[in-house]
Parts: C-alpha cells; structure tokens; sequence
C-alpha cells in the first residue's frame, strides 16, 4: 500500500528518542552542525556536516529562508491584587495592542483581571478567555511595545531544553528581520554570514519569505485519527520579487530548495493555490503537509530532527515515504546526531 492512499494514524510516526539526544545548547559554530543528507527516493543516507551543503546546490537553484525573528514573548508578571506570580507567552498579536497569549495558571486569570509586569513598566488586561489556557490581552505602557518587550521578555524556548540561553541572538537566525514568531525557525540556525556568501558566489539566489512561527509547532497532536486534527493558523508573506525570482528558476530548470518547514507550508500554502506556480501573496495558513499530499514547488530542503507524533515528523514522511524517514532516524539515533531545536540538520533531496 503506498503512501498516497494509506491512511496513517498517529503512532505511525512515532519512535523511540534517547534523552542524552535532545540538544540542550546551540553549537558554539553554527554550521559545524552534523548533516544527514537523505535522498527520498532510495532511502540512502550520507553523515556530513552542515558546512557541506555547499556541495549539494547548484547553480541556477534558489534556496529560499524565512526571515521571521523571534520575539521575546515569554513575560513574568504579577497580580497586583495578591502578589501572585504569572507567566504569560504572546502567540500573535491579533490587533492594536491585543494579543493572543498562553497564560499559566490560566484558572486565575478571568476577563478584567490586570497583571503587571517589570514594576508597572507593563500592564495587561484580560479582555477574553479561550481554550487551552488561552487568553486575549490589552497592554497598556509609555513608550514602544517592542523595547519594552526586549527589556522585559525572555526567549520562548521549547519545554524540551532545560538549560538557560547565554545569547538571545543564538535562537535567531542571521537573517532574521521581521519581528513576529514565537518560536525560531530552527533550520535556519545553520547558517552563517560567510556561508550563505559562498551560497551565492556559486549562483544559487537566495530568496526570503516570512512566516510568523506559531506555538502550534509544539502543540502534540492528540487524535489517533489524523483527520480530526486541526492545525494553527500562522502568518506568512512572499513579495512579488520572491515570486517572480522563485518562477524563474523553476522555468530555467533549478530547484527550489527550502530552508525549514516554515519555508516548506509557505511555499506549498500559495502553490496549491495558484495551480503551482507562485505569486506574491500573504495571509494565514493551517496547511496540514502529510503523506499523499501532492507536492507543488519545493524540489528539496533542509529540516531539522522532529519530535516524535508531531506533525514536522509527517510533512518530511510525506516528501520521503515513512519508512525512509523513520529509517533515517533510526540511523541518525545510532550515530548519536543532535535533535530537535538546537540539535543537527537533515537535507533531503530527490
């Protein structure tokens, strides 16, 4: 039964990690990362270091990042009625100076509740109650949002890394520009200024988009049927410019090849809406990438390792076949490889 008409459930995707394997600290070197080059047709496996992937582009391709950076979005705050201490993650800025956020311990916090955070510097008002913890916020403060926010705010780090973050810029990419994730697109981590140059001394164009990465990255999924669930909606944008370069190289015969999933739905959300071909477009996104899906613009990409269940492990099983994915991992496990945020790369090819 092939993958186009096979009906997955979730713990198709599930596999075994080692604790010792979840990088818990960036590389001092960006690119000195271990690559796994696996090629989707056959399965085979090639170990490398991420520096290498020079040698798996070629001139005319485009290798396309998403610039988004991430926010600070992690507050602590307090109720000035009781004292009591409160976290709150922003999601997504909804409107004006309204966001969307996870507030723990949510049961405490109903519509009117005031928390203040940095001594007053910030306040916020609970204006509506969602589900899962979540909630709407109104922030009042002088001056601008986002100073404030590098003042007071810590990186968002995933639950699965322990460890304190010395540099806030080591969960940025370099391209990083356009302020709005909540999270890193953390394929994006590899690379370096010097690299990305030797990128494009050999004629490959690079092209950047944006897509706001949601805490939806991290949500397990919880249906065993993969059908009833539902995805984030996430923020994404691709200038006429992008479209236009990115058409251009697939006319001419280069590849697109995306860095990070985030790059992936961008692409795949507005291909599958202009019969493959790209124009300039943005929007929200819950674009669910899984096997049988019909891939429509990216030729090839560079993925980190995923966790098991999550919905990352069944976009890359779609382009690969489950089997050569989860046997990819399983080597990747064997040889030790870093995993998940600040782990090592995988670049996959056809």
């Amino acid at each position: 039964m092939t993958d186009d008409v096979k009906n997955y459930t979730l713990d198709d995707f599930d596999y075994d990690l080692p604790e010792e394997l979840i990088a818990q600290t960036p590389l001092k070197e960006r690119d000195t990362s271990r690559l796994l080059v696996l090629d989707a047709n056959t399965g085979a496996t090639d170990d490398q270091h991420f520096y290498d992937i020079i040698n798996y582009l070629n001139p005319g391709d485009a290798l396309v990042m998403n610039n988004s950076r991430v926010l600070p979005a992690r507050l602590y705050g307090v109720r000035p009625d009781t004292g009591g201490h409160v976290e709150v993650l922003l999601l997504r800025q909804d409107h004006d100076d309204v966001w969307e956020t996870l507030i723990k311990p949510a049961r405490k916090y109903r519509v009117g509740q005031t928390i203040s955070f940095g001594d007053g510097l910030l306040e916020g008002v609970v204006t509506e109650e969602l589900e899962h913890g979540g909630r709407m916020v109104e922030f009042h403060y002088d001056g601008i949002f986002l100073e404030i926010l590098e003042q007071l705010g810590e990186m968002p780090l995933p639950p699965y890394i322990k460890e304190k973050l010395d540099d806030k810029e080591r969960y940025q990419t370099v391209y990083s520009k356009v302020n709005g994730s909540a999270a890193a697109p953390t394929a994006g981590l590899h690379w370096t200024p010097e690299l990305l140059e030797k990128v494009a001394a050999k004629g490959v164009k690079i092209v950047e988009l944006t897509l706001h990465v949601g805490l939806g990255t991290f949500r397990p999924v919880e249906e065993e049927n993969l059908d009833d669930h539902k995805m984030h909606s996430e923020f994404y944008q691709l200038s006429q410019e992008a479209a236009d370069t990115l058409n251009e190289v697939h006319a001419n015969g280069g590849r697109i090849i995306a860095t990070g999933t985030t790059s992936i739905r961008t692409l795949e959300t507005i291909g599958s809406k202009f019969d493959g071909q790209l124009e300039a477009d943005s929007g929200w996104t819950d674009i669910f990438i899984r096997p049988g899906y019909k891939w429509t613009v990216v030729d090839a990409f560079i993925t980190n390792f995923h966790l098991p269940k999550s919905t990352l492990v069944m976009l890359v099983a779609s382009f690969t076949g489950r089997e050569n994915i989860l046997n990819a991992y399983q080597h990747a496990i064997e040889e030790h490889y870093r995993f998940f945020s600040f782990g090592d790369a995988m670049y996959v090819h056809k």
